[in-house]
């Protein structure tokens, strides 16, 4: 039982990873069958961007009301559905419409899913499965090419994404006696701020009461500027290759899909080690390895190696930080409010993979994209004070509720 149901939610990370690049793989077509302006690309992530926050924020509510097996169920399947939306419509703005269930069942199943696998599997689990979500990524502008490249066009591709989003919605709907019946992993837990009360363990934890418990502040901007640094890198790393350091437009672009492959690949390797050194060393070795990527950028030497090297490394850096956050949630904060807080952690995580790219392209308007590599280390710098005070936090708690036990 815990086997196969481990098995289909490595498979629902696989799904939440497919829509993630059809947009941005189909564009340069879609854009023109619909006679748009090319930035009429930013109207419709911004669309879908806000109905992950909105559905994020609210992912605690109907998580604690309906479980997480349903609230996941029916999240895939609002996406299946806007899918074959767009796979059917002919015109823009039928497009932001169905961009509005496409966002809001992203947002909700992905805190759900997160919170769930928090709560009852190993930290390596959570970097594999993190890991599955970017072969996801990775296939969908594969389909996105097949489809282009036959009678299918873009809208085959969404077609075909979204029979395959009705097939998991099936099997998790058909899955759902399973999902009350894994024992969670039982973990030292806080109970200053995020206390597990039996008495209140199926209370909704408001925005406001979340939001005062010790250290999440803390945490939430070290997930906002570690999202920026990955979705400013992923959009930017490539241009600042061709414009400031002389590489060739084609190497440029495979070293930028590297650092994708680099997180992706990277995840994989770090659940391997990730039940022994735990998500601390995770966070913090992420962050110190991100860091030796972005000087590996910056060195003005007259070779591009050093810096096409730091972004592979600077990828590897990435991959274990977004899922370490995550699983170290309910320890950190308690089982309890593990749910809200991870919802009010995947939207500020969107929040950040939503400006900070529009950002420094204003700013690289002004100064020059020259400021990349500077961009990147404050955000590293901003992400690695933060979750180290955190620790502090945290560490001060647990020795004085251990006192106070012993009393």
């Amino acid at each position: 039982m815990y086997s196969l149901l481990l098995t289909i939610v490595y498979v629902a990370f696989i799904s939440l990873g497919l829509p993630d690049s059809l947009v941005g793989s189909g564009w340069p077509v879609m854009h023109e069958d619909l006679g748009v302006p090319l930035a009429f690309a930013g109207i419709l992530t911004m669309i879908i961007s806000v109905g992950t926050i909105v559905s994020s924020l609210a992912s605690d509510r109907l998580t604690r009301r309906f479980g997480a097996g349903l609230v996941t169920a029916v999240s895939v399947g609002m996406t299946a559905a806007a899918l074959v939306g767009f796979s059917l419509s002919g015109s823009f703005w039928l497009l932001c419409l169905w961009a509005i269930p496409y966002g809001l069942g992203a947002g909700a199943v992905d805190a759900a899913l997160n919170n769930y696998v928090a709560l009852h599997y190993a930290a390596r689990h959570m970097n594999w499965l993190h890991s599955f979500w970017g072969v996801g990524a990775s296939i969908s502008p594969f389909i996105m090419s097949y489809a282009l490249g036959t009678r299918l066009g873009w809208s085959g591709a969404y077609g075909i994404v979204g029979g395959i989003q009705i097939a998991l919605t099936v099997v998790l709907l058909v899955s759902l006696p399973l999902w009350g019946r894994v024992n969670p992993v039982r973990a030292v837990e806080p109970t200053e701020g995020g206390a597990d009360d039996p008495s209140t363990g199926r209370t909704h934890v408001p925005l406001a009461r979340a939001l005062r418990i010790p250290g999440v502040l803390l945490i939430l901007t070290a997930f906002f500027a570690y999202c920026a640094l990955e979705s400013t890198a992923i959009l930017w790393a490539s241009t600042y290759l061709v414009t400031d350091r002389g590489v060739d437009t084609a190497t440029a672009a495979a070293f930028g899909s590297l650092f994708l492959l680099g997180i992706t690949g990277g995840r994989f390797l770090a659940g391997f080690v990730a039940d022994r050194i735990g998500d601390t060393l995770l966070i913090r070795g992420g962050f110190a390895t991100v860091a030796v990527g972005v000087v590996l950028i910056a060195l003005p030497v007259g070779t591009d190696v050093l810096a096409l090297a730091g972004l592979v490394v600077a990828g590897l850096g990435c991959a274990p930080i977004y899922p370490a956050i995550i699983h170290s949630t309910p320890v950190n904060f308690g089982r309890s409010s593990s749910q809200a807080i991870i919802g009010i952690q995947m939207a500020a995580a969107y929040t950040g993979s939503t400006l900070a790219p529009p950002l420094f392209g204003l700013l690289s308007a002004w100064a020059g994209t020259w400021i990349f590599p500077l961009f990147a280390a404050v955000l590293v710098a901003l992400g690695l004070v933060m979750s180290e005070r955190l620790n502090r936090l945290v560490a001060r708690r647990v020795p004085s509720e251990a006192g106070a036990a012993a009393v």
